[in-house]
């Protein structure tokens, strides 16, 4: 009897201090509050985007460190090009599955044929506006991580050339293990901040407006499944590993990131987790940072299905020929939806502009239930990334095991 109420103990002492249990403790809570008491929940806006701005303040630190200290203990800059090249191809081909992905699911369920007059409108002028104005170089400025990751690079390439540069790593080895310590100081304000995110966004958008665009939801999350275990996970057969025991490893961050609907909250700790696994750090340095800019799965199924939902929302027979040329637009302009709020709109906007057919006030529909499908992409971006890093460090024959390091 003894033994048994020990067991128990323990047991319930492994759950009450696991992260994962009380950020799904904030997320349900945050949930009830902004639905029965919307006037309360909405101010707590700036709890979650607190939260969330707190951990974007490692991101920097933990991009540059892991770079540098990559490049620089590596010795053969070849391979950082190498590896960049990789990634970028790895990257390409992907993200067009993805695309195609969406738009024949679209098809498919067709989550467009529905009443339009019931649907509630937002305002969606600013993100038509931005549209006209979008350019390579502002996507460049106001992209800190992409303007970091180049930092690192540079000055990771330029210590393998300093004379003292033995005495300079070992400085950024104990600056990197502090950052580390400290982050995971901060996560444990993970639950506050998801209670905020998800306590605003049910309280200002209401789950009463998630009913009109069932349909819709309802495809966008099919598909994300569809592409993390059919083609993500048959990615990751191919080098022997299981999709469910990849999930299983990072399951903490994926909760986190459906609190927050940022996978940016969990960035620091994929890094760390990919690097325990047996990649190597200048891979996860180079692959994870340039895949948040250029490796967004989820986002670009949900920019594929979307543009295919107001085609059909409106009645518009689009062709073959003009749904290859919404494909390539998307494999262009995708690429700028990252790391700006909103950029996922402007895209959207700038890409309806371009084919002439679909009305491109129709945006004001989506604007309602976006928040709702923001975890979907989020997590579908954070687990393509993964998968990505994983890939190019088998390609360069490192081996990597989810079994190297139990966390």
């Amino acid at each position: 009897m003894d033994r048994d109420f020990s067991k128990t103990q323990v047991f319930l002492l492994k759950i009450v201090t696991n992260l994962t249990f009380w950020v799904l403790i904030a997320i349900t809570s945050g949930v009830v509050l902004g639905h029965y008491h919307p006037e309360q929940a909405v101010k707590l806006e700036n709890v979650g985007k607190y939260f969330i701005e707190l951990i974007k303040v490692f991101i920097g630190p933990i991009i540059f460190l892991t770079i540098v200290l990559g490049i620089s203990g590596m010795g053969d800059l070849k391979k950082v090009g190498r590896i960049g090249v990789k990634s970028l191809i790895y990257f390409e081909i992907v993200t067009t599955f993805a695309l195609a992905i969406g738009v024949a699911v679209a098809y498919v369920l067709k989550p467009g044929h529905i009443d339009r007059s019931g649907l509630t409108l937002q305002d969606a002028s600013k993100y038509v506006d931005k549209s006209s104005t979008f350019s390579w170089l502002q996507f460049f400025l106001d992209n800190v991580t992409l303007q970091v990751l180049l930092a690192a690079i540079i000055c990771g390439v330029a210590l393998n050339y300093y004379k003292k540069r033995e005495v300079v790593i070992g400085y950024l080895y104990k600056v990197s293990g502090f950052v580390f310590k400290l982050l995971k100081f901060v996560m444990y304000l993970a639950p506050v901040g998801a209670f905020g995110a998800m306590a605003f966004t049910v309280g200002k958008f209401g789950l009463h407006t998630l009913i009109p665009l069932a349909r819709l939801m309802g495809a966008v999350y099919i598909t994300m499944a569809v592409f993390i275990f059919g083609i993500l996970g048959s990615i990751l057969r191919y080098y022997k590993i299981s999709i469910l025991e990849f999930l299983k490893y990072i399951k903490e961050e994926l909760i986190i990131i459906l609190g927050t609907s940022s996978s940016e909250t969990a960035l620091p700790n994929l890094m760390e987790k990919l690097q325990k696994t047996g990649c190597s750090k200048e891979v996860v340095g180079l692959v994870v940072p340039t895949g948040y800019s250029f490796n967004l799965d989820g986002t670009s199924i949900y920019l594929s299905m979307s543009v295919i939902f107001l085609a059909q929302l409106y009645d518009v027979h689009l062709s073959f020929t003009e749904i290859l040329t919404i494909i390539g637009l998307l494999m262009i302009t995708s690429k700028g939806a990252a790391g700006v709020t909103g950029s996922g709109f402007v895209v959207l906007a700038s890409t309806l502009t371009a084919i002439h057919k679909i009305p491109v006030e129709g945006l004001a529909f989506l604007l309602g239930v976006d928040k709702f499908m923001s975890e979907a992409r989020a997590i579908t971006n954070f687990i393509g990334n993964g998968i990505a890093t994983i890939v190019i460090s088998k390609s360069e024959g490192e081996t990597v095991s989810l079994l190297a390091e139990k966390m």
